[in-house]
């Protein structure tokens, strides 16, 4: 052993090699040990842990402490293929014979270690109990964590306690958290920060962190917001990734340190570039909410991707919303669908009620009704009641159409109805009027639009309108008519196309309200601006009798070729028949026989008619 020793020392590894094999032979541990730990770290030889591992493993059979750890330890962790050797197997993966033979013959035990916990557990086992203090503390870790063994938080206690008495400050903090917590013992803070006090004086930093946190709260100590400051300050200093963000949140709030929203903001960052989540997110909210500094959307979204990438479910969710309104994100559904399908498979409602959604749509994902399905299921089981209301749309569906999945529907209406869910109530109500999955109840409709109108929905105002003009309801009684113009104005002045186009016949025809072209035209061009193609059809032809408005052909036809681009078949033939007489504007008989065909191929008979005499003509002049 010393003349290996002495090899080593002059850096002559490969004599020292020979020495300590032959030390090892001879029945010495060390110097298996010692050709162990130059394999581990490539001292005249190619660095190479499987070869550690070999060498290792001799000198622990033979009872080697430290050696039993090391293995111990490798088989923990596991070892991938370190730089020196990568080479090699990436040129194995090209399945070259040459390659493969240098490499059985270079590195017989491999390029790697595998992870094995059972292995680890148990040369570390035998280091412990030969009071191997480091390995003490994996074994307490072990049955604190339940790695390898079954959880045990008695075990693990008495282990942290054989090291703790030798010093060990990571076994002290984990007493410290064995008492303070209550793991397997009753909480007791007084004792439990006595530990961490320990552990601090003995240089961990966590425990700094840890007994700072205590000075806050008053739990095992008196609070004392001084030295909590100067616990975090200190562990911040030293980089610990809690301790900069406690201290960061400090001087944000500059309360018991000064305000330094610079400091705060470096701390932050030092904190989020080791992965601390709380720091991403912290910096994060900074930038969104522009708390003491100026907001930046895209630094925003730029840690919410961060916190995101961590797995943080509400990050995930944001980075969805974010990327779906193109606010500090580029405008991206595909993007928007992937974070919000994460975040609905760690359980967050909403992410699950839009990726159900985007399913319905084909928004960033295949059109899937089934998937949408499920995913509404989910959200509205996490006490999303839109989702309750859409899944019963889906449900009462054609795709869906089946008895079972009507009452199913009908039920998800009924509950969300019952908390006041406005559109489950309008849902609820038009499935009442056809009867499918419950009783047909026209009285019971007309209670839940007028409580979902009265509550300010529009749709519902526009129902009852419906409901009382026969729209919904045959057989309606005298009178009914004005409440249906009563219905009507309160949908149209809260700006629904469909009332103001309702409301406008109403006025034409003198439904339940005087007859009064003017008022009619009113609301017949508010829903022509709302791309309401049957008012934009019903203007142009006030604008040709010149009923309500003057008479104006080309006004008549530019509302006729809104109403026909929207696919409107009677304003598509008016406009074909204006054009090619050249009523309000130049004749054009191309034109006109190109709408006619739109016309005709929605199988409007007149098109169809007049097309055939346009065809018949050009035959004749050709």
């Amino acid at each position: 052993m010393k003349k290996g020793a002495v090899a080593y020392d002059r850096r002559r590894y490969y004599k020292a090699l020979e020495n300590w094999k032959w030390a090892g032979d001879l029945g010495d541990p060390r110097g298996y040990y010692r050709i162990g730990r130059l394999f581990a770290r490539g001292e005249g030889v190619v660095q190479s842990f499987p070869d550690a591992a070999v060498w290792y493993t001799r000198a622990a059979e033979g009872g080697h402490i430290q050696a039993q750890f090391q293995l111990g330890s490798i088989y923990l962790n596991g070892t991938a293929p370190n730089a020196n050797t990568r080479w090699f197997e990436a040129a194995a993966q090209h399945d070259d014979a040459a390659t493969h033979s240098n490499l059985t013959t270079l590195f017989p035990h491999g390029l790697s270690v595998e992870k094995d916990i059972n292995a680890g557990i148990r040369w570390a086992g035998l280091a412990a109990r030969a009071g191997h203090v480091e390995a003490q503390l994996i074994i307490a870790q072990s049955y604190r964590c339940g790695v390898g063994v079954g959880r045990d938080y008695n075990r693990a206690r008495l282990w942290y306690q054989l090291a703790a008495r030798r010093g060990n400050p990571l076994a002290q903090y984990g007493l410290g958290d064995i008492h303070y917590l209550g793991l397997g013992v009753p909480v007791d803070h007084s004792a439990g920060a006595d530990w961490y006090e320990k552990a601090a004086k003995n240089g961990d930093v966590k425990a700094w962190v840890a007994l700072a946190c205590i000075y806050q709260n008053g739990l095992g100590r008196p609070v004392d917001k001084k030295q909590a400051a100067r616990l975090f300050v200190q562990a911040a200093e030293r980089g610990e990734p809690r301790g900069l963000y406690h201290a960061a949140l400090l001087h944000l709030d500059g309360v018991d340190l000064a305000q330094d929203i610079d400091k705060a903001e470096t701390y932050l960052r030092k904190a989020a570039k080791q992965q601390y989540l709380p720091a991403v997110l912290c910096l994060a909210d900074l930038y969104a909410r522009g708390q003491a500094i100026e907001p930046d959307p895209s630094e925003a979204a730029h840690w919410y991707l961060r916190a995101a990438e961590l797995g943080d479910v509400g990050a995930q969710f944001m980075v969805g919303r974010l990327y779906a309104t193109g606010f500090g994100l580029p405008n991206n559904a595909q993007e928007s669908a992937k974070w919000f399908l994460r975040a609905a498979e760690q359980g967050h409602a909403a992410a699950a009620h839009n990726i159900a959604a985007y399913h319905v749509n084909g928004t960033g994902v295949a059109k899937d009704l089934t998937s949408a399905v499920r995913w509404y299921k989910e959200a509205a089981a996490n006490g999303i009641t839109e989702s309750e209301v859409q899944l019963g749309k889906l449900l009462y569906s054609i795709k869906f159409e089946d008895p079972g999945n009507w009452r199913l529907a009908a039920d998800l209406f009924t509950n969300a109805a019952d908390r006041g869910d406005c559109e489950a109530q309008l849902a609820l109500a038009l499935v009442h009027l056809h009867g499918k999955g419950i009783a047909r109840d026209l009285r019971r409709a007309k209670e839940l639009l007028e409580t979902a109108a009265k509550n300010g929905h529009r749709a519902a105002a526009l129902q009852l309108g419906h409901f009382h003009s026969s729209k919904l309801s045959p057989g309606s009684e005298p009178g009914q008519a004005g409440e249906a113009v009563k219905w009507y104005t309160k949908a149209a002045l809260d700006g629904d196309a469909d009332a103001q186009y309702n409301l406008g016949m109403a006025y034409l025809n003198g439904d339940g309200v005087a007859v009064n072209p003017i008022m009619a035209a009113r609301w017949i061009e508010q829903a022509a601006h709302n791309d309401h193609a049957a008012a934009q059809f019903q203007f142009g032809v006030m604008y040709c009798t010149g009923n309500g408005t003057p008479q104006d052909y080309a006004a008549a036809i530019q509302w006729y070729e809104f109403a026909a681009e929207l696919g409107h078949p009677i304003a598509q033939y008016n406009l074909a028949v204006m054009v090619a007489k050249g009523q309000g504007c130049a004749a054009d008989q191309g034109k006109a026989e190109r709408w006619l065909r739109r016309a005709a191929e929605q199988d409007l008979a007149p098109a169809q008619f007049a097309l055939k005499q346009f065809e018949t003509r050009r035959e004749r002049t050709a």
